[in-house]
């Protein structure tokens, strides 16, 4: 069986998703939509027939399935008119700008009996599996404090290496929010994941650089089952080049405690070179490389990707639960919220 999918948005990570499905075995891109011109362009240098208007292509060509990359204030449409005609869909992070777009979201799949599912990649980062494995398998005992940061440059590219920023990103209307929607909904969702439901306690949002939306927040979350604190700190003003990469989740449980630190390469550069020798390895025996091992966090997304495709291909469950997500953005909106009151 051959999944064929369209594209439904060609920026940064429209195209980093075009380029991991068009690796996944028995998955055939047909085409892709974008407004941009140079979006497009991208496409087509892989030969993928391309749209100015995604309506078109789903309109025009024989789908199974597409990959919803658009910006905040289009996804809710996006999604409503690939799921009126019956399209499974794999839908970027963050799911919405909101808990009343995210619910409409979920709804309209359920009504329109397609499948959904968001990609939030981070659960499959390879030191985020073995510290759920170590918590899972009782090592920690009951798990006390949890925190979770994540600082990056957002969409204020490092000056060695500039990138436009879309407009609608520094617009809250359009965006819904800045840095606790961008980065935090991984942080979130990661903590929900492996410990269950929250309710926020504090929030702290600030303008670092002055932009229109929050680049800097910190948020406390109370578990509703359990005495368990987690602390979540966002930003976007950090001037790091990838693979610095400024990430961690730490569990201090009752028998002991972990972290993803430790199980990251200690040094970025040297697991690139050691993972580019594995794959020609691969390559030489006829084997299938693992695409982008060597960036060792991007590996991910090629990773959600595939488990996506397996599911739909195997009619089998998918591995992230809608229900979760809703409660990520319901968490994220009371962050806010309670920000405001403040």
């Amino acid at each position: 069986m051959t999944v064929k999918v369209g594209m439904v948005g060609l920026g940064h990570m429209g195209q980093l998703h075009m380029l991991n499905a068009m690796r996944v075995n028995d998955v055939e891109v047909v085409a892709a939509a974008d407004k941009d011109k140079k979006n497009r362009a991208y496409a087509e240098r892989f030969h993928v027939k391309t749209y100015d208007d995604y309506t078109k292509l789903i309109d025009s060509e024989e789908l199974d399935a597409v990959i919803v990359s658009l910006p905040n204030f289009l996804k809710k449409d996006g999604v409503s008119y690939a799921a009126e005609r019956g399209l499974d869909i794999f839908l970027d992070k963050p799911c919405s700008r909101n808990f009343e777009e995210a619910d409409a979201i979920i709804q309209k799949a359920d009504r329109s009996g397609i499948r959904l599912m968001v990609g939030v990649n981070y659960r499959y980062f390879p030191c985020v599996q073995k510290l759920k494995a170590n918590l899972d398998s009782g090592q920690l005992g009951d798990t006390v404090i949890a925190t979770s940061e994540l600082v990056l440059n957002g969409p204020i590219s490092h000056g060695a290496v500039p990138v436009p920023i879309p407009e609608w990103w520094l617009n809250k209307d359009l965006a819904g929010g800045g840095a606790l929607l961008d980065l935090g909904y991984h942080t979130i969702d990661l903590l929900t994941w492996m410990l269950g439901d929250f309710e926020v306690s504090f929030s702290k949002l600030g303008h670092k650089l002055n932009l229109p939306v929050e680049d800097v927040g910190m948020i406390v979350l109370h578990s509703k089952t359990c005495d368990l604190d987690c602390i979540v700190n966002v930003g976007w003003f950090s001037k790091s080049i990838f693979p610095d990469f400024n990430f961690r989740l730490n569990l201090h449980g009752t028998v002991g405690f972990d972290s993803t630190d430790h199980y990251i390469p200690t040094d970025a550069k040297i697991n690139a070179v050691k993972e580019g020798v594995k794959n020609i390895a691969r390559r030489v025996t006829f084997q299938k490389p693992t695409y982008l091992s060597y960036t060792y966090y991007y590996e991910s997304f090629y990773t959600i990707m595939q488990l996506f495709f397996d599911s739909l291909k195997k009619g089998s469950e998918f591995p992230i639960s809608l229900s979760q997500q809703l409660d990520v953005i319901r968490i994220i909106e009371s962050a806010y919220k309670l920000n405001g009151a403040q």
